[in-house]
C-alpha cells in the first residue's frame, strides 16, 4: 500500500508545482467574507448569485461538464463546472483540482432536472491544495486503532462519530448551565500538585525544572475544591481533566474528564435526590425520553431510583455478612471458603479487598441506574462515618449499566479522624498496596481551620457520554484519546 499512496502523494505534489507556474499560491491567506454556510442555500434563491466554500467531496466529470459536491461544516451541494464558459485562468486551475481540496465558489443556483438544487460555477479560487488524498468513505478507515489514531480522517468520514461530538458538547453545556443555575460556582484548581489526593490511584510524576522539584498531575479534584469550602464558599464545582497512571480498558483511560461539586450544609441523601432530578432532565433533554437504549437493552431514566446498601448487595451476591465479617482476616476466610474466584495481586487492607470482591460479583450485574449506598468505613477514607451505624460512611455510588457514574458521601471533616485514616492508607501502602492515598498535611491545617457540614460529588463525564451515544467503549467518546506510541512514524491509509 505504501508504494501506491507515495505516487499519488508525488502527482499531488507534483500539481503544487503547477499552480505555482500559474502565478497562483496552492494555500493562499485571506478569508472569504462574502461567503453562505451551504446549509442556508436554498431555492428561494435559485438564479441568485452566491458564494460559498468548503472541501470537494465528490467530482464526476463528463467531457466539456464537470458536476462535484463541496461540503462544509452545514452541509453539501452539487456544483456545475462548463469549461467552455471558464476564462482561460480558471481552466486549467480546474484541471489540477482533487478530492479534499478546498475551494471558493461563485455562480447561479438553478435546479437541475432531477430537481437537485445546484450551483453553476462562474468563478471559482483555490483555498487549500491537499497533498494526500482522502480514504474512501466505504472501504477506507475501518480498524478502531487506525481511527483513533487519525481522528481528523475519522471525524471527516464517519457522520456518527461526528454526531458523538456534538452530544458530548451537549451535555456537557447542560451540566454547567444546570449547576451554574443552582447557585454553584465554576472554579478552576492546580492541574499540576505538590501532592497527589482525592482518590485511590497511581499518579503522573513530572519535574519543574526552574522550581527544581517533582510535581504529579492531579488524579482528583477534591482536595482543592474542599479547600475552597473551608474558605468559605459554599457551592462549587469544577469540570475539567484528571490523570491517573493506570491500565486503559473499555471503561478507563488515563486522561479523563471529571465533574465535581461540593455543597455545603447538605448531605449525600440530598445530593441523591439532586442526582436524580439533574441527570434524569439531563438525559430527557439530550436524548428525548427518559428510556434510553444501551447495547440492545433498554433503560429508563425516570425517578425515583432504587437504593441498596452496600451491604445487603454483597450479602446477596456472596453470602458474606459485613456485621460479622468485619476485618481483613475475616473477609480473606470467607472468600476462600466460599470458593469465590477473586485476583488480589496488589490488593491488602479490608476495604481494597471488598472493593475488589464487589466489582468481581456484584458491579457487571447491575442494570441501573441504581445508588449502591452506606459503604464500609475502610473504603472510603474521605467520607464521614455514619452517627448510627460507624463502621459504614455516608455514601453512594450511582451505577448504570455495571458501570460507575457516580461517586458521592458526606465529606470527612474532622482533622483528627482524617489524619489516622491516611496513617492506615499508607500503612497499606506498606504492606503492598498498590493504589493508596497519601496523608497530606496541608490539607489537614486546612481542616483545622473549621470546614462546615459537606457532601462531595464526582462523575465521570466520558462514561455518561459512552453510554448516551450507545458505546461500549469510552475511547469513542474521546476525541483524541492516549494510544500506545505507535512504530510506524508515517501510518498508511487503508484505501
Amino acid at each position: 500500500m505504501a508504494e501506491p499512496l507515495a505516487q499519488l502523494r508525488q502527482i499531488r505534489l507534483d500539481k503544487i508545482q503547477k499552480i505555482q507556474s500559474l502565478g497562483l499560491n496552492p494555500f493562499p491567506g485571506g478569508c472569504v467574507s462574502d461567503r453562505l454556510n451551504i446549509s442556508s442555500v436554498s431555492k428561494k434563491q435559485i438564479d441568485d448569485s452566491v458564494t460559498i466554500a468548503g472541501r470537494l467531496r465528490a467530482w464526476r466529470s463528463h467531457g466539456q461538464i464537470v458536476f462535484a459536491d463541496l461540503e462544509d461544516a452545514s452541509g453539501r451541494l452539487q456544483l456545475f463546472f462548463s469549461k467552455k464558459d471558464l476564462s482561460d485562468q480558471q481552466l486549467p486551475l480546474l484541471e489540477l483540482l482533487d478530492l479534499g481540496d478546498f475551494i471558493a465558489a461563485t455562480g447561479t443556483l438553478f435546479k437541475t432536472q432531477a430537481g437537485q438544487l445546484t450551483l453553476k460555477v462562474s468563478v471559482f479560487s483555490l483555498l487549500t491544495k491537499t497533498v494526500r488524498p482522502l480514504p474512501s468513505e466505504w472501504f477506507g478507515l475501518k480498524d478502531c486503532e487506525e481511527r483513533y489514531r487519525q481522528r481528523y480522517l475519522d471525524l471527516l468520514l464517519n457522520k456518527e462519530v461526528r454526531d458523538i461530538v456534538t452530544l458530548r458538547a451537549d451535555t456537557v453545556d447542560y451540566l454547567r448551565r444546570y449547576l451554574k443555575t443552582e447557585g454553584f460556582l465554576e472554579v478552576e484548581t492546580p492541574i499540576l500538585q505538590p501532592l497527589y489526593g482525592g482518590a485511590s490511584a497511581r499518579p503522573f510524576l513530572t519535574h519543574h525544572h526552574a522550581l527544581d522539584t517533582d510535581l504529579y498531575l492531579r488524579i482528583s479534584d477534591e482536595l482543592y475544591l474542599k479547600r475552597l469550602i473551608v474558605a468559605g464558599f459554599e457551592k462549587v464545582f469544577e469540570l475539567g481533566k484528571d490523570f491517573r497512571n493506570e491500565g486503559i480498558d473499555r471503561e478507563h483511560n488515563p486522561e479523563f474528564t471529571m465533574l465535581e461539586f461540593y455543597w455545603a450544609y447538605r448531605d449525600y441523601e440530598q445530593l441523591m435526590s439532586f442526582t436524580e432530578t439533574m441527570l434524569s432532565e439531563m438525559v430527557k433533554q439530550v436524548k428525548g425520553s427518559y428510556l434510553v437504549k444501551y447495547q440492545d437493552r433498554e433503560y429508563n431514566f425516570e425517578p425515583p431510583w432504587p437504593r441498596i446498601t452496600f451491604r445487603d448487595l454483597l450479602k446477596k451476591d456472596s453470602g458474606i455478612d459485613l456485621l460479622k465479617t468485619d476485618n481483613e482476616e475475616k473477609l480473606l476466610a470467607e472468600i476462600k471458603k466460599k470458593g469465590l474466584d477473586v485476583d488480589l495481586t496488589g490488593v491488602a487492607g479490608f476495604g481494597p479487598i471488598l472493593d475488589t470482591l464487589y466489582k468481581k460479583i456484584s458491579r457487571s450485574a447491575l442494570t441501573g441506574p441504581v445508588f449502591i449506598i452506606d459503604h464500609p468505613l475502610s473504603m472510603r477514607p474521605l467520607a464521614k462515618g455514619k452517627q448510627d451505624e460507624p463502621a459504614f460512611v455516608a455514601s453512594f455510588q450511582l451505577l448504570v449499566a455495571g458501570v460507575e457514574w457516580i461517586n458521592a458521601y458526606n465529606e470527612l471533616n474532622d482533622p483528627r479522624d482524617q489524619r489516622q485514616r491516611w496513617e492506615e492508607e499508607m500503612n497499606l501502602g506498606k504492606k503492598g498496596l498498590a493504589e493508596h492515598q497519601v496523608l497530606d498535611e496541608d490539607y489537614l491545617r486546612a481542616l483545622e481551620y473549621g470546614m462546615p457540614p459537606t457532601a462531595g460529588w464526582g462523575m465521570g463525564i466520558d462514561r455518561v457520554v459512552a453510554f448516551l451515544a450507545d458505546r461500549h467503549n469510552l475511547k469513542e467518546t474521546i476525541i483524541f484519546p492516549t494510544l500506545r506510541p505507535q512504530g510506524n512514524p508515517d501510518p498508511e491509509v487503508k484505501e
